[in-house]
């Protein structure tokens, strides 16, 4: 585990922020970490409490006015989140309680407020995460769904870092077999060191290209599924985004090419985050505005990962040709407004069932919803491994099993082979934080909140 300072921030001063949510509350918890946490909670509370255990006291500040009655806990280093001395004061959640403790904190020397990302930072520093763990504290604080609670928390237990970390030791242990025979080349060792590591090296590959060919589930769940609606002018696909979202999200109108923008909205469906897209009919055009529409509607159709197809009932079974060239193995294909045409039973379209929908009665948005969620759950449900959760951890392993290619193309150079095995174990090592982080560690805290 990493235990290096941090590039560009000072890690020796001690930190304050509001840990819980901002504005009224019934509590609020103000978290220290540093050497100046424990003086700071005695001068504030009088006393140091029993370590992790929860203590009452009047906080009282430099002139012994009382703050707030209070909950007080200490968590002596390293036996704490940041491996630093942290105290924690649970105070009363309002504006004027909060502002009255910070000017206390603030009044004492050598206390600052923290950057964000700051406190789950110095735990990395410190070796309390790996930096998979850290960003995974950030996603459990964005979570909205189920999916992504659970993802989250299995990346928190260190699952992904594990399983990178076991792949990098393997990689290192056949590396020291080739760099033994470079650099001893007068030893009697066995002839042929880098074809008798190929075999494991390979099964590393394999299982490497099989973790990274998983149709992107672990982002897909972090940054939601992306759902499109299509289909040509009026057949209902506002309506639908409507009734999807339970909102008026989206201008319904019978005016013909009223949708001209993507409209989105983020649904919680069965646990999974979908972002749903209302697009513009697709239609020949001669106005400007609407047919740059078009083609973002086109645009987005290419990026999503399902299609959902609208036609009118009242059309069936002729479908407009722009409509028809959008259905493939990603499509839910729907024929609205049934109300006024029934459609028949068992209608299909070149062999892909068509699901009878009546936006303005609700008939069959029931069964839209079940269909869609066993889609998305059969695509993205968890696979019973971690999933990597980020562009960040994909293009790392990307480079690694390009190396880990060099490597099992190489034809007997040693030292080339040796060089592919470092590259690749390095890029492995980027991920969790083992190696060569300096420059990507800004990245990775950037978006975290203030008191994480």
């Amino acid at each position: 585990m990493p235990s290096s300072g941090l590039p560009g921030q000072d890690i020796t001063g001690t930190i304050y922020a509001l840990s819980s949510a901002p504005g009224r509350a019934g509590v609020a918890v103000v978290r220290l970490s540093g050497p100046g946490a424990g003086p700071a909670l005695t001068a504030l509370a009088g006393r140091l409490p029993p370590p992790r255990q929860a203590a009452r006291a009047l906080l009282k500040d430099a002139t012994g006015g009382a703050i707030d009655d209070a909950l007080v806990l200490w968590f002596p280093g390293p036996g704490s989140f940041t491996g630093e001395d942290v105290a924690e004061f649970h105070i009363h959640g309002g504006r004027a309680v909060l502002a009255a403790l910070f000017a206390a904190l603030r009044a004492r020397p050598g206390l600052r407020l923290a950057e964000p990302g700051e406190f789950s930072r110095r735990a990395f520093a410190h070796g309390k995460l790996d930096l998979t763990q850290a960003e995974a504290i950030a996603d459990l604080i964005d979570a909205e769904t189920e999916a992504q609670r659970r993802q989250g928390l299995t990346q928190l237990q260190g699952e992904l870092g594990r399983l990178y970390e076991r792949w990098r030791q393997s990689l290192l242990r056949a590396l020291a077999h080739l760099e033994a025979d470079i650099d001893f080349p007068e030893e009697d060792l066995p002839e042929g060191v880098a074809d008798a590591v190929k075999p494991q090296v390979r099964a590393l590959s394999a299982e490497l290209a099989a973790h990274l060919a998983d149709n992107r589930r672990g982002e897909r769940l972090r940054d939601g599924v992306g759902v499109v609606i299509l289909g040509a002018p009026n057949v209902g696909k506002s309506s639908l985004l409507n009734a999807l979202a339970r909102r008026e999200a989206a201008i319904v109108s019978d005016i013909a090419g009223t949708t001209r923008d993507i409209v989105e909205v983020h649904l919680d469906l069965g646990g999974y985050p979908v972002v749903l897209a209302d697009t513009a009919g697709l239609r020949e055009t001669a106005d400007r505005i609407e047919s740059e529409g078009v083609r973002r509607a086109l645009a987005r159709a290419d990026s999503a990962d399902l299609k959902l197809v609208v036609i009118d009932a009242a059309a069936w079974p002729d479908l407009p040709a722009a409509t028809a060239a959008l259905i493939d193995s990603d499509t839910l294909l729907i024929a609205n407004k049934t109300d006024t045409r029934p459609l028949p039973e068992g209608a299909s379209y070149q062999g892909r069932p068509v699901l009878p929908l009546s936006v303005s009665t609700g008939a069959g948005l029931d069964e839209l919803l079940e269909l869609l969620g066993t889609e998305i759950a059969a695509r993205y449900s968890p696979s019973g491994t971690a999933s990597l959760t980020r562009a960040r951890h994909r293009e790392a392993l990307e480079h690694c099993h390009a190396a880990l290619a060099r490597f099992l193309a190489n034809d007997g150079d040693t030292e080339l082979a040796a060089e592919d095995l470092r590259l690749a174990a390095r890029a492995l090592g980027r991920i969790t934080g083992s190696v060569g982080v300096e420059d990507i560690l800004d990245i990775v805290f950037r978006d975290f909140c203030i008191g994480k």
